[in-house]
């Protein structure tokens, strides 16, 4: 059993995607505020020990125009049913697949109900709708003036205390066949049939300002509850009731001796002169309990030298970030085991597992997740299976590198109407749009092999070789300078990935599938057939063709250097992606062939050129070079050249565009409050609930 796909709508920016999970690890990628800390939250509510609610800030900024409406609507005059139907709702739809030939389906029983004996999904709907009174609930003693503006605020300042009474939980089990066929369930069975784990970003180890919090040493508790009741290992059982039997014993003792003595220091009613009361004798008994014991005065210390234990915050953070997660991850399993009427999926989310661990580190946990998984399952529960399902979200490449390319969803924040936002998730199972098969697998190996930055990036850059990728800071910080009061691209979340000329058309679908805006920097490559009718390089005025994989992908196999010379800046883009190659730095100019001869003629007075031809004396000088020195060079020593034309404007094109919402971000709202213990601020950040 395990779940197959999710569907959210409505909730903050997961206004209306379907995720699909892995049978073992899902790992969610994309830049920051996509809507991936939304899925885990989302979930943190759905398994949580009390019912799932949500308030007025987790609907989706999309969604209020249909508060607006329905408000409209009540004022008109409009029955409750029919206001109600304009309101929006929350809704998580759930899909399980399960083995159809399983002697026992356990919780699931319940869930299932179509009539189909080859159908072996199972649908559960949860919806966070209006109740019958919505309308007069939440609409009640709102009153209308002339200013729309105000009125809006009025709405949705008053929405904000009266959504929670005036919405409610519904949970179903749907035929995934037939939508009308469906059967109300309570809201706990969701909790009874999927297990949740959390493994939160914030996991305070770096707070060594409060000692209490000993992270690690919160574990112990569950261990040893755990213990209690192992079901393979006697020798666990037999060492925690060995424990439980100690603890007793010093209960015993202290009874016996230090509560006799602390007694002797109690008064008795005599001394308050109430000799009328009769004194019934107080006495004092200091309890132990075993789990506060552990929960509140035992920690977990690591092994010093002579006889010295040292304390959590003596190791480095990424060590107690990693050695915290596998510990979670022991205890989720622990719980797992312990309970009673086991759920049929355990669902754990861990967010950004990366944090203060170093690049090879991080590649390794992605890496061993599995193993870890079949380590508790052969080594502690008998070979039993453990039928949990992991979510990763993170910002790392290290991660993306190691986990499966179809592994992998991508999360997109795209416009969602005016001055809204909202999530787009891309399924790389399901391919990279029309990519053909080969493309696929050389896109699979070849960021296997590399960084996966694309999918954490706003912007693109493709270069050919190592002297653009070596000068391309430089380029951008130079061509930035002269445009002053434009979208500066030094300032933006850039990528640079060198791929050479024959593979840049290669990433084509995945760029369009990512909608990524992108620049592909490459070279013209002019060649011309020699006696031999072999196609050799020459200089771009005598070229006939171009041996540039890319250019031939994009213009045709027969396309000229002279025809591409004519190429106009649209001609050149396609979408949100652009190619730039070799121009004259003046019209009518010598043209380089490649970056090196091209920067030589963008810079003629560091050159020796002489008089004569200066595109074959640059093709010369340039063929003389050695690509990684004369980058470094004019990276570090020699720092006043120009850019060449070609790459100064394809960089101006790509600072445009920029995917920052184009409104600028609403402040955070500071809500201050009175109470009986004094005042409390809340603090809610109103950018994109995300």
């Amino acid at each position: 059993m395990r779940i197959k796909a999710v569907e959210i709508e409505n909730f903050r920016l997961l206004r209306d995607v379907s995720v699909g999970l892995e049978d073992r690890t899902t790992l969610i990628v994309g830049r920051n505020n996509s809507g991936k800390t939304s899925i885990a939250e989302l979930f943190r509510r759905l398994l949580g020990e009390k019912l799932p609610s949500f308030r007025m800030e987790d609907f989706s900024l999309g969604s209020h125009e249909c508060f607006w409406t329905a408000f409209g609507a009540s004022l008109e005059g409009a029955p409750a049913p029919a206001v109600a139907a304009l309101l929006p709702a929350i809704k998580i739809t759930i899909d399980i697949t399960y083995d159809v030939n399983a002697p026992d389906l356990g919780p699931l029983s319940d869930c299932i109900v179509d009539l189909d004996p080859n159908c072996s999904d199972a649908r559960l709907i949860l919806t966070y709708g209006p109740r019958p009174t919505a309308s007069a609930t939440l609409f009640a003693d709102l009153t209308v003036g002339e200013d729309v503006a105000l009125n809006r605020l009025a709405l949705f300042r008053a929405l904000g205390s009266r959504v929670a009474s005036a919405y409610t939980a519904l949970l179903e089990a749907v035929d995934p066949n037939d939508p009308t066929n469906r059967k109300s369930l309570e809201p706990k069975t969701l909790t009874t049939l999927i297990r949740g784990g959390f493994i939160n970003a914030q996991r305070g180890l770096d707070d060594d300002t409060h000692r209490e919090r000993d992270v690690l040493g919160k574990v112990v508790e569950v261990l040893f509850q755990s213990a209690l009741t192992d079901p393979v290992d006697p020798g666990k059982r037999t060492t925690a009731e060995q424990l439980k039997t100690a603890v007793e014993q010093i209960q015993a003792d202290l009874h016996a001796g230090f509560n006799a003595k602390l007694t002797s220091l109690l008064p008795t009613f005599d001394l308050f002169g109430y000799p009328g009361l009769s004194d019934p004798g107080l006495v004092t008994e200091t309890s132990f309990d075993v789990d506060k014991l552990l929960n509140d005065h035992t920690k977990v210390r690591y092994v010093g030298v002579n006889g010295m234990t040292l304390p959590e915050t003596y190791n480095g953070l990424g060590v107690r970030n990693l050695v915290y997660m596998l510990l979670q991850l022991l205890r989720f399993f622990r719980e797992y085991q312990a309970t009673p009427t086991t759920a049929g999926v355990h669902l754990i989310f861990i967010e950004e597992p990366e944090a203060h661990l170093h690049p090879q580190m991080q590649e390794v946990f992605i890496r061993q997740l599995d193993q870890i998984t079949g380590a508790f399952v052969t080594q502690l529960n008998e070979n039993r299976p453990w039928p949990v399902q992991f979510v990763v979200t993170t910002h790392s490449p290290h991660m993306a590198n190691e986990a499966r390319f179809e592994a992998m969803r991508y999360f997109l924040s795209v416009p969602d109407g005016e001055g809204t936002r909202c999530s787009v998730v891309k399924d790389l199972r399901k391919g990279m749009g029309g990519a053909p098969e080969p493309d696929r697998e050389f896109l699979h190996q070849y960021l296997t092999l590399t960084r996966c930055d694309l999918f954490f990036a706003d912007k693109a850059v493709l270069v050919e070789g190592t002297a653009e990728r070596i000068l391309l800071p430089a380029m951008i910080r130079k061509t930035d300078s002269t445009a002053a009061g434009q979208l500066q691209l030094g300032s933006q979340y850039l990528t640079v990935m060198e791929v050479g000329g024959a593979y840049a058309h290669r990433f084509f679908d995945l760029l369009s599938f990512l909608e990524l805006r992108t620049l592909i920097i490459t070279d013209i490559d002019a060649v011309k057939p020699n006696d031999g009718g072999k196609r050799v390089a020459v200089p771009v005025a005598e070229g006939l063709f171009t041996s540039n994989g890319c250019l031939k992908a994009l213009f045709g196999d027969d396309v000229s250097p002279e025809a591409l010379l004519g190429k106009t800046a649209a001609e050149k883009t396609t979408g949100i992606r652009r190619i730039a190659f070799q121009v004259p730095e003046a019209q009518g100019g010598p043209c380089g062939r490649s970056f090196e001869d091209a920067f030589i003629l963008a810079n003629p007075a560091r050159f020796p050129l002489g008089d004569g031809d200066q595109a074959l004396a640059a093709y010369s000088l340039a063929s003389d070079q050695k690509k990684s020195t004369f980058a470094l060079e004019h990276a570090i020593e020699q720092t006043d050249w120009n850019v060449p034309q070609y790459i100064a404007e394809g960089l101006r094109w790509l600072a445009e565009g920029n995917p920052a919402p184009a409104e600028p971000v609403p402040p955070i709202a500071v809500e201050i409050v009175a109470d009986a213990g004094g005042v409390a601020v809340n603090v809610a950040e109103v950018v994109d609930n995300g």
